[in-house]
């Protein structure tokens, strides 16, 4: 399962990480609409997230006492699109130092996240549902804000020309 699991959690990096390659500067930190996130505060609370779930992910709870989740979704002076992603990279390494450490004969052994035990198993679940959602988000907005923008997924109509590949895609980790 654990393999799975990596592969997924890479996946979703890829895609997120090649679809933000595609907004410059203004389209990074540009709110689609008055209530929707920009690229940068998804990237923001997902870097704070995974750092948060992942650090210390046996031995504490998933959510740290230093993490202030609402901030997260709140632009400062200090969030620089380098800033940002450097944080984004900080969680990403928690994930796979964390993923690196565990076997698949540990997927029963109990953590807390939010006070609440999970099976390590159920945690990875959770956490993989999490990124995903995300990673949508992110490609949505980067296909709002830049509908030329190459298609990271089959395009529409296109369907009939992919073939089954979906585990020969398989990239090396991180």
């Amino acid at each position: 399962m654990l393999a799975d699991v990596r592969q997924e959690f890479r996946r979703h990096q890829r895609l997120a990480q090649e679809a933000m390659t595609q907004l410059d500067a203004a389209g990074f930190f540009q709110r689609p609409a008055p209530h929707v996130n920009p690229v940068a505060l998804i990237v923001k609370h997902l870097g704070g997230n995974l750092r948060s779930r992942w650090t210390g992910f046996l031995t504490s709870d998933g959510e740290k006492p230093d993490r202030d989740r609402d901030r997260e979704f709140v632009l400062t002076d200090a969030d620089t699109r380098d800033h940002l992603m450097a944080a984004w990279q900080q969680g990403w390494a928690a994930l796979w130092g964390t993923l690196e450490s565990l076997s698949d004969c540990g997927l029963e052994q109990r953590v807390t996240i939010r006070g609440e035990g999970h099976t390590v198993r159920q945690a990875l679940m959770r956490g993989l549902t999490h990124v995903a959602y995300h990673t949508g988000q992110i490609l949505y907005v980067v296909r709002l804000l830049r509908p030329e923008s190459r298609w990271l997924t089959i395009p529409p109509d296109q369907s009939r020309n992919h073939p089954g590949d979906y585990f020969q895609s398989r990239t090396p980790q991180r």
